[in-house]
């Protein structure tokens, strides 16, 4: 069975391959009529829908899959959430850490979690979405070389090793979108509009 996702995103893509394991995941690149929506949403939820409502019209027919994550911190007022992938003026990786990293500089409290509001779209309108979660603590330095985003310095609870440092497979048994995505999945299954 097919499914788009709505991601540009390599490091998405490998993680939803890995986890929709026995499905085809379609990148919505490969649709020309795909154009990004501005993502104006204030939550993720509302992000999420508006990706995948966007991406819906341009495979139109397909089921399609999108999702909107990013990092909480509370020592920050919540900050990034979800400009998480603009969280610095230059909008790279790197860039996003390294703010990070600085305005947390002093703060007792370190603690964070990743969020993941994911979305499927059915040809017959059937909307489901599912949240996931993964909380930890940022550290002062970066280790590791797998992941993306704000892996490297984020440790999860009951780890010592960053999400960077970490197999994909440990990474995606434990992520805040490998647990949103696996909800989809039952919850595709338990209305019968999949099957496993």
């Amino acid at each position: 069975m097919k499914i788009v996702f709505a991601s540009g995103n390599k490091g998405k893509l490998r993680e939803a391959a890995e986890i929709f394991e026995g499905f085809e995941i379609v990148p919505i690149s490969a649709f020309p009529a795909w154009t990004a929506p501005d993502e104006n949403g204030s939550t993720f939820l509302q992000n999420a829908v508006i990706k995948a409502e966007a991406a819906a019209k341009a495979a139109e027919g397909q089921i399609v899959l999108a999702d909107d994550s990013g990092l909480v911190v509370p020592a920050l007022n919540g900050a990034p959430g979800i400009f998480s992938a603009r969280f610095s003026a230059e909008g790279t990786d790197a860039a996003n850490r390294k703010k990070l990293l600085a305005e947390l500089s002093g703060a007792g409290d370190r603690s964070a979690y990743f969020l993941c509001t994911a979305v499927l779209i059915f040809p017959d309108k059937t909307v489901i979405a599912a949240e996931g979660r993964c909380c930890g603590k940022i550290i002062g330095t970066e280790r590791g070389e797998n992941g993306f985003g704000y892996d490297p310095v984020f440790v999860p609870d009951g780890y010592e090793k960053t999400l960077a440092e970490l197999s994909e497979g440990e990474k995606n048994a434990i992520s805040h979108r490998g647990k949103a995505f696996r909800k989809l999945i039952s919850r595709a299954v338990d209305l019968a509009v999949i099957t496993e």
